[in-house]
């Protein structure tokens, strides 16, 4: 099993407030040592802030730009490759972000469209809308919207990214990679009761451990644990491919009839185990992020309603979904206004991670040149 993430969050209370930044990059490499120490693999640590119109008030759009082009420069140079400035929750704050995606390279944010207490902030919905469509034809094949994502009832403390953000006093929060813990109690069940069983065995008896070194870090170096984010996180390995995984269990292929009793049954066991969790703590399906998921995807097994479906039982919504470059933003809209539907009716975390892609139709391939993608066939949005 392996460390996705160490994220410790901090608040700012200005642009000017770097010595916060110099301690949570420290402590991260401090805490990698330490589980590595334990004989975990730690594949990033990142760093996430309060919202960060609270600490760039007073200042113009121009001048906003530039500080945080100076906050990813100071992040580079602490060897940062992922920092996280919180949301944005205003029309015209989101309307500013395509502007810092276009401009950075290991930033990303996140809007916010509603929670449970307020409702759905159509307003604000729209906005993300027109920003997503913008950072598609501002970035090469439509990239930069794997740093920006919007998102409804999303609490602080979400070790992952770019949902992540930040309230209150330093801490920091696990992510983990469990696909090798699934694909091990599957290959040992012959049915969903004894797979779902055979999972909470194994989650037990890891999470315990990995809980238990987190807070011996938090006693060493006084920082609050706010706990493990117990979602399963997707795999470029095909071994350890969530698809793969429902597929040991399925008289089919993932999408087909019984997923979303799967889906289903890995969030019960995912939410059940016995050690403080955080954020989404649920199952993801991320169709990029997957080998599986995307060769699912270029089969048509599935498709944009087949994944809202889940989320009603899973875990973080629509993340790294490709759509139609030439998308309208009315149409981006209403599928960021029906997740966020699902998130306050169900109160669950759920966010949108859509990628439009610049001169092509649904059915072409993507062409993303990155290592934490996989290209597969452009979602139809009908």
């Amino acid at each position: 099993m392996k460390i996705r993430t160490i994220t410790t969050g901090i608040s700012l209370q200005s642009l000017k407030d770097i010595e916060k930044i110099k301690q949570a990059a420290a402590f991260n490499q401090q805490a990698k040592a330490f589980f590595e120490q334990q004989g975990y693999e730690v594949q990033t640590t990142r760093i996430a802030t309060n919202a960060w119109s609270e600490y760039s008030q007073g200042l113009s759009t121009v001048e906003i730009i530039s500080k945080i082009q100076t906050l990813e420069q100071i992040g580079q140079n602490l060897n940062i490759s992922f920092f996280n400035i919180g949301y944005a929750s205003q029309p015209e704050t989101i309307a500013i972000i395509p502007d810092f995606n276009k401009n950075t390279s290991i930033i990303y944010s996140s809007s916010k469209i509603g929670d449970r207490q307020t409702g759905i902030n159509f307003e604000n919905a729209w906005e993300s809308a027109k920003a997503i469509k913008r950072i598609s034809q501002e970035t090469e094949n439509g990239y930069g919207n794997f740093r920006f994502c919007v998102w409804a009832n999303c609490p602080p403390g979400i070790p992952f990214f770019p949902t992540s953000y930040h309230v209150g006093n330093t801490s920091f929060a696990v992510g983990l990679e469990l696909g090798n813990l699934v694909m091990q109690a599957f290959t040992q069940a012959n049915n969903i009761q004894l797979a779902e069983k055979n999972l909470q065995s194994l989650l037990e008896i890891e999470l315990n451990k990995i809980a238990a070194i987190a807070e011996k870090i938090s006693d060493k170096f006084d920082i609050a644990y706010g706990g493990i984010d117990t979602s399963l996180t997707p795999s470029l390995d095909k071994q350890n491919s969530i698809a793969v995984a429902y597929e040991i269990l399925m008289n089919g292929k993932f999408g087909h009839q019984g997923t979303l009793a799967i889906s289903g049954m890995l969030t019960r066991a995912l939410k059940s185990v016995s050690v403080k969790i955080c954020g989404y703590s649920g199952l993801m399906l991320p169709v990029c992020e997957d080998v599986g998921l995307a060769a699912r995807a270029n089969e048509q097994t599935y498709n944009i309603t087949n994944l809202l479906l889940y989320s009603a039982v899973c875990g973080c919504g629509l993340d790294t979904v490709p759509i139609p470059g030439d998308i309208t933003t009315e149409k981006i809209a209403a599928l960021l206004i029906d997740m966020a539907t699902l998130a306050i009716k169900l109160d669950k975390p759920l966010s949108a991670r859509l990628f439009p892609i610049p001169d092509k139709k649904a059915g072409e391939m993507t062409a993303f040149n990155s290592p934490y993608l996989v290209d597969c066939k452009i979602f139809s949005v009908d």
